[in-house]
């Protein structure tokens, strides 16, 4: 369907957390934009119309967590692949990591990955190297990256160690405003570890990443905000102390902000010998302490996004043993199943709260449009069926990969409808859509 088709979306319950919206009526996009809401809307001509009945019509999710793996990574995972398992998911827009090769060090490579994402099916956001080639050293040209598209600054999986280089990276981000998002890690306390630490990891022999090796360098880099300012985005926060930290890091009105994933919302270090390499990520799958933190701290406020780490890696390296295999798992394609079966069944948030992080949320952190079903607004559009029981079948993806321990488990709540800029990018109801066949 093209863009300029008029699509009117009949009978559903309108979420727009940005603008405080939950009520029952229609959603009509017109020439690539939210037209307006309102009930009983008359179909312009030549317009689509489709009933939405009992389904959830929210402004088009997007995943501020993920790894496209392009330019380098092939094999794994492209910016085409990649967008298309986000529209599979429901996500409309994703923001990529920097670890591809060459990495998002320069103002090129932001605009390989831009130019490769034009005519994808989600919007994707560079979020650019904090330090040349992510060696912790030197910082990029921050200026230029910013300039050229990116919009926050990381060394992915790498922490920035150097407490010097993050102070001056976070003078930046004072300045200019941009959100530093930085994986949380002291390699001291956690090196040649593959799981967390605890019982479990002494049962199986395996060598593990104690929770402070976290909550130390979350611990650091408020600190150092309370001197120099800046935005802080912590990624897939794991552990209670950090946690703990950040809630006090915003009674203090520190600008602070941080997400979970959904593996750390569902599992744990118990579920590690049942999945094995399919279990291993890093930040790892913790304590159940400290995934009852973690849901604490998305019950109360504490925790601002929910981001899925999206991570593709080949069968043969997922096969390998479990300290030689590389860490991550994907996320774009059960992330609405999961957030919904583990968050919104069991009462501990309801489904506003889990779109507004999925949506209003991380468009404000990142700075970009979208998130929202304002009239004018880019007509990105999901439609989840809230009640739709499902069972993951990871060989049905659209993600050039398959590594995921949710393959097989059943689950409640999938988008069934995600349009982009009034274009359908999926369609559960569409027969020749490989995405509806597991369904």
């Amino acid at each position: 369907m093209s863009p300029a088709t008029p699509l009117l979306l009949r009978n559903g319950r309108i979420i727009d957390p940005a603008n405080a919206v939950d009520a029952s009526a229609d959603l009509l996009i017109r020439d690539g934009l939210i037209d307006r809401i309102a009930a009983g809307i008359e179909p312009p001509s030549g317009a689509r119309v489709i009933d939405v009945a009992g389904k959830l019509v929210v402004p088009g999710l997007i995943d501020m967590h993920v790894h496209l793996r392009d330019p380098g990574f092939p094999e794994k995972e492209t910016v085409e692949t990649g967008c298309r398992a986000a529209a599979s998911g429901g996500f409309t827009a994703v923001a990529c990591l920097p670890n591809t090769d060459p990495p998002i060090d320069s103002p090129q490579t932001v605009e390989y990955i831009l130019d490769k994402a034009r005519h994808a099916d989600a919007r994707v956001y560079p979020i650019a190297c904090a330090t040349k080639g992510m060696n912790g050293e030197q910082l990029t040209n921050i200026d230029a990256l910013l300039n050229a598209g990116a919009v926050g600054f990381s060394d992915d999986g790498l922490p920035i160690e150097s407490g010097t280089v993050m102070r001056d990276l976070m003078r930046l981000s004072e300045r200019h405003g941009f959100p530093v998002c930085p994986h949380s890690e002291v390699f001291a306390l956690t090196r040649g570890g593959h799981m967390h630490e605890g019982a479990v990891s002494r049962e199986l022999g395996i060598k593990g990443m104690p929770a402070e090796g976290e909550a130390a360098m979350v611990e650091r880099d408020i600190d150092l905000m309370r001197s120099v300012g800046g935005r802080l985005h912590i990624l897939h926060i794991s552990v209670k102390r950090a946690v703990e930290l950040v809630r006090r890091a915003k009674a203090e009105d520190l600008d602070v902000t941080c997400e979970a994933t959904p593996h750390h919302v569902a599992l744990t270090d118990e579920d590690v010998p049942v999945y094995g390499t399919q279990g291993k990520m890093s930040p790892p799958l913790r304590s159940a302490d400290d995934r009852d933190a973690l849901l604490e701290g998305l019950a109360d406020g504490t925790i601002d996004v929910l981001a899925t780490d999206h991570a593709p890696h080949t069968v043969s390296e997922k096969l390998q043993r479990f300290p030689e295999a590389p860490n991550g798992i994907l996320g774009l394609e059960t992330a609405v199943g999961t957030f919904f079966t583990h968050l919104v069944e069991p009462g501990i948030l309801c489904a506003s709260d889990v779109i507004r992080m999925l949506s209003a949320a991380p468009a404000r952190i990142l700075g970009i449009d979208g998130g929202t079903l304002s009239a004018g607004a880019p007509g990105d559009v999901s439609v989840i069926d809230p009640s739709l029981s499902w069972t993951v079948d990871a060989r049905a993806f659209r993600s050039r990969s398959r590594n995921t321990p949710f393959h097989g488990h059943t689950l409640t709540g999938r988008a069934v409808l995600t349009i982009l800029g009034g274009r359908v990018t999926h369609d559960a109801g569409d027969k020749g859509d490989s995405a509806a066949c597991a369904a």
